[in-house]
Protein backbone atom coordinates (compact mmCIF):
# COMPACT_ATOMS: atom_id res chain seq x y z
CA UNK A 1 0.00 0.00 0.00
CA UNK A 2 1.09 3.81 -0.60
CA UNK A 3 -0.68 6.59 0.63
CA UNK A 4 -2.84 8.32 -1.06
CA UNK A 5 -1.32 11.97 -0.76
CA UNK A 6 2.57 12.20 -0.32
CA UNK A 7 2.88 15.71 1.39
CA UNK A 8 4.17 15.35 4.84
CA UNK A 9 2.71 17.38 7.81
CA UNK A 10 5.51 19.91 8.02
CA UNK A 11 5.88 21.15 4.05
CA UNK A 12 3.68 23.64 2.38
CA UNK A 13 -0.33 24.10 3.26
CA UNK A 14 -2.76 21.64 1.46
CA UNK A 15 -4.75 23.83 -1.13
CA UNK A 16 -8.14 23.11 -1.02
CA UNK A 17 -11.10 23.96 -3.05
CA UNK A 18 -14.24 24.16 -0.99
CA UNK A 19 -17.65 23.23 -3.13
CA UNK A 20 -21.22 23.91 -1.29
CA UNK A 21 -25.16 24.95 -1.90
CA UNK A 22 -26.23 26.14 1.45
CA UNK A 23 -25.23 28.29 4.72
CA UNK A 24 -21.53 27.50 4.52
CA UNK A 25 -21.53 26.27 8.33
CA UNK A 26 -18.60 23.69 6.78
CA UNK A 27 -16.28 26.32 5.38
CA UNK A 28 -16.93 28.17 8.54
CA UNK A 29 -15.49 25.00 10.45
CA UNK A 30 -12.31 24.98 8.50
CA UNK A 31 -11.71 28.38 8.45
CA UNK A 32 -11.86 28.32 12.19
CA UNK A 33 -9.61 25.30 12.47
CA UNK A 34 -7.35 27.15 10.20
CA UNK A 35 -7.12 30.25 12.25
CA UNK A 36 -6.47 28.06 15.44
CA UNK A 37 -3.71 26.38 13.99
CA UNK A 38 -5.36 22.86 13.53
CA UNK A 39 -5.24 22.53 10.04
CA UNK A 40 -2.08 23.08 7.57
CA UNK A 41 -4.28 24.13 4.48
CA UNK A 42 -5.40 27.28 2.60
CA UNK A 43 -8.83 27.67 0.97
CA UNK A 44 -7.49 28.71 -2.62
CA UNK A 45 -11.25 28.76 -4.23
CA UNK A 46 -15.00 28.46 -3.19
CA UNK A 47 -17.44 27.43 -5.97
CA UNK A 48 -21.50 27.23 -4.87
CA UNK A 49 -24.05 25.59 -7.06
CA UNK A 50 -26.53 28.28 -5.95
CA UNK A 51 -26.26 32.05 -6.15
CA UNK A 52 -27.93 32.75 -3.40
CA UNK A 53 -25.83 30.32 -1.14
CA UNK A 54 -24.75 32.07 2.43
CA UNK A 55 -21.61 30.46 2.21
CA UNK A 56 -20.45 33.07 -0.47
CA UNK A 57 -21.24 35.55 1.80
CA UNK A 58 -19.15 33.58 4.35
CA UNK A 59 -16.06 33.16 2.15
CA UNK A 60 -16.21 37.03 1.01
CA UNK A 61 -15.36 37.55 4.99
CA UNK A 62 -12.50 35.52 4.56
CA UNK A 63 -11.19 36.94 1.88
CA UNK A 64 -11.68 33.63 -0.37
CA UNK A 65 -12.07 33.83 -4.08
CA UNK A 66 -15.94 32.17 -4.29
CA UNK A 67 -17.75 31.62 -7.79
CA UNK A 68 -20.96 30.15 -8.45
CA UNK A 69 -21.82 27.44 -11.24
CA UNK A 70 -25.51 27.50 -11.05
CA UNK A 71 -27.13 24.24 -11.80
CA UNK A 72 -29.96 25.91 -13.09
CA UNK A 73 -28.05 27.36 -16.06
CA UNK A 74 -27.57 23.49 -16.76
CA UNK A 75 -30.68 22.02 -16.82
CA UNK A 76 -31.10 18.91 -18.69
CA UNK A 77 -27.69 18.91 -19.53
CA UNK A 78 -25.75 17.07 -16.12
CA UNK A 79 -22.77 16.47 -18.15
CA UNK A 80 -21.84 20.21 -19.42
CA UNK A 81 -22.58 21.63 -15.51
CA UNK A 82 -19.88 18.65 -14.21
CA UNK A 83 -17.63 20.10 -16.96
CA UNK A 84 -17.87 23.25 -15.96
CA UNK A 85 -16.91 22.32 -12.43
CA UNK A 86 -14.20 20.37 -13.45
CA UNK A 87 -13.02 23.46 -16.09
CA UNK A 88 -13.31 25.93 -12.92
CA UNK A 89 -11.68 23.63 -10.15
CA UNK A 90 -8.64 22.91 -12.26
CA UNK A 91 -8.09 26.56 -12.22
CA UNK A 92 -6.70 26.25 -9.41
CA UNK A 93 -5.42 22.74 -9.44
CA UNK A 94 -6.07 21.99 -5.71
CA UNK A 95 -4.47 19.04 -3.81
CA UNK A 96 -7.68 18.06 -1.93
CA UNK A 97 -11.57 19.22 -2.63
CA UNK A 98 -13.44 19.21 -0.14
CA UNK A 99 -17.57 19.04 -0.86
CA UNK A 100 -19.18 21.27 2.17
CA UNK A 101 -23.02 20.43 1.71
CA UNK A 102 -22.89 20.55 -2.32
CA UNK A 103 -25.92 19.06 -3.34
CA UNK A 104 -25.29 18.59 -6.54
CA UNK A 105 -24.30 15.36 -8.83
CA UNK A 106 -20.63 16.25 -10.22
CA UNK A 107 -19.60 13.65 -12.82
CA UNK A 108 -15.60 14.05 -11.81
CA UNK A 109 -12.65 12.68 -13.86
CA UNK A 110 -10.91 9.96 -12.71
CA UNK A 111 -7.76 11.57 -11.99
CA UNK A 112 -9.92 13.02 -8.99
CA UNK A 113 -10.35 9.32 -7.11
CA UNK A 114 -9.57 9.58 -3.72
CA UNK A 115 -8.84 13.73 -4.04
CA UNK A 116 -12.67 14.43 -3.26
CA UNK A 117 -13.52 13.91 0.27
CA UNK A 118 -17.33 14.56 1.71
CA UNK A 119 -18.82 14.00 4.69
CA UNK A 120 -22.16 12.70 5.54
CA UNK A 121 -24.61 13.27 8.52
CA UNK A 122 -25.57 9.62 9.06
CA UNK A 123 -23.50 6.22 9.67
CA UNK A 124 -22.98 5.15 5.86
CA UNK A 125 -23.87 2.94 4.44
CA UNK A 126 -26.99 3.54 6.33
CA UNK A 127 -29.56 6.31 5.23
CA UNK A 128 -27.42 7.68 2.56
CA UNK A 129 -28.26 8.09 -0.92
CA UNK A 130 -29.64 10.88 -3.59
CA UNK A 131 -32.41 12.49 -1.44
CA UNK A 132 -30.82 12.43 2.03
CA UNK A 133 -29.69 15.34 3.00
CA UNK A 134 -29.66 17.57 5.70
CA UNK A 135 -32.77 17.13 8.12
CA UNK A 136 -34.18 14.21 6.01
CA UNK A 137 -31.50 12.51 7.32
CA UNK A 138 -32.11 13.19 10.64
CA UNK A 139 -35.85 11.86 10.43
CA UNK A 140 -34.85 9.15 8.55
CA UNK A 141 -32.89 8.05 11.45
CA UNK A 142 -35.69 8.94 14.03
CA UNK A 143 -38.38 7.28 12.23
CA UNK A 144 -36.45 4.10 11.83
CA UNK A 145 -36.26 3.78 15.47
CA UNK A 146 -32.25 4.06 15.03
CA UNK A 147 -30.19 3.91 18.65
CA UNK A 148 -27.21 5.23 17.15
CA UNK A 149 -26.38 7.78 14.31
CA UNK A 150 -23.02 10.00 13.53
CA UNK A 151 -21.46 11.59 10.51
CA UNK A 152 -18.93 10.24 7.83
CA UNK A 153 -16.27 11.05 5.89
CA UNK A 154 -15.47 9.45 2.56
CA UNK A 155 -13.85 9.93 -0.30
CA UNK A 156 -16.35 10.79 -3.11
CA UNK A 157 -17.06 8.33 -6.03
CA UNK A 158 -19.51 8.70 -8.87
CA UNK A 159 -22.39 7.68 -7.06
CA UNK A 160 -24.44 9.58 -4.00
CA UNK A 161 -22.65 8.97 -0.49
CA UNK A 162 -20.48 6.01 -1.68
CA UNK A 163 -16.72 6.17 -2.03
CA UNK A 164 -14.25 4.53 0.87
CA UNK A 165 -14.84 5.24 4.09
CA UNK A 166 -12.38 7.83 6.03
CA UNK A 167 -13.57 7.73 9.29
CA UNK A 168 -16.68 7.85 11.34
CA UNK A 169 -17.92 9.61 14.72
CA UNK A 170 -20.91 8.04 16.62
CA UNK A 171 -23.59 9.81 18.66
CA UNK A 172 -26.35 8.24 20.77
CA UNK A 173 -29.93 9.15 19.66
CA UNK A 174 -32.37 9.75 22.59
CA UNK A 175 -36.45 8.95 22.82
CA UNK A 176 -36.69 12.75 22.90
CA UNK A 177 -34.36 13.61 19.82
CA UNK A 178 -36.32 15.47 17.47
CA UNK A 179 -35.03 16.57 13.98
CA UNK A 180 -32.71 19.81 15.28
CA UNK A 181 -31.33 17.92 18.49
CA UNK A 182 -30.04 15.19 16.73
CA UNK A 183 -28.66 17.68 13.92
CA UNK A 184 -27.11 19.02 16.10
CA UNK A 185 -25.06 17.02 18.14
CA UNK A 186 -24.58 15.41 14.53
CA UNK A 187 -23.12 18.39 13.46
CA UNK A 188 -20.50 18.74 16.74
CA UNK A 189 -19.57 15.76 15.53
CA UNK A 190 -18.83 17.03 11.99
CA UNK A 191 -16.56 19.67 13.25
CA UNK A 192 -14.28 17.27 14.46
CA UNK A 193 -14.53 14.74 11.45
CA UNK A 194 -13.67 16.81 8.51
CA UNK A 195 -10.60 18.39 10.17
CA UNK A 196 -9.21 15.01 11.45
CA UNK A 197 -9.55 13.69 7.96
CA UNK A 198 -7.95 16.17 6.08
CA UNK A 199 -5.02 16.36 8.31
CA UNK A 200 -4.94 12.45 8.32
CA UNK A 201 -4.78 13.06 4.15
CA UNK A 202 -1.67 15.84 4.58
CA UNK A 203 -0.11 13.26 6.46
CA UNK A 204 -0.14 10.84 3.69
CA UNK A 205 -1.37 9.02 6.45
CA UNK A 206 -4.15 7.24 4.38
CA UNK A 207 -4.20 4.12 2.37
CA UNK A 208 -6.33 2.45 0.37
CA UNK A 209 -6.52 -1.20 -0.14
CA UNK A 210 -9.77 -3.26 -1.58
CA UNK A 211 -11.66 -0.23 -1.45
CA UNK A 212 -11.01 0.10 2.32
CA UNK A 213 -9.19 2.86 4.14
CA UNK A 214 -6.42 2.30 6.10
CA UNK A 215 -5.03 4.61 8.55
CA UNK A 216 -1.39 4.15 9.28
CA UNK A 217 -0.08 4.89 12.38
CA UNK A 218 2.66 8.12 12.28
Amino acid sequence: MTPLNPIMPDSKPLRVSVLLSGSGRTLENLHEAIEKGDLQIEIVQVISSHPDAYGLTRAQNYGIPAITIDYRDYKGSPQDYSQALTEAVETVNPDLIVLAGFLRHWQFPEKYEQKIMNIHPSLLPAFGGKGFYGSRVHQAVLDSGAQFSGCTVHFASQIYDEGPIILQKIVSVSPEDTVETLAQRVFEQECLAYPEAIRLFHEGRLELQDQRIRIRSQ
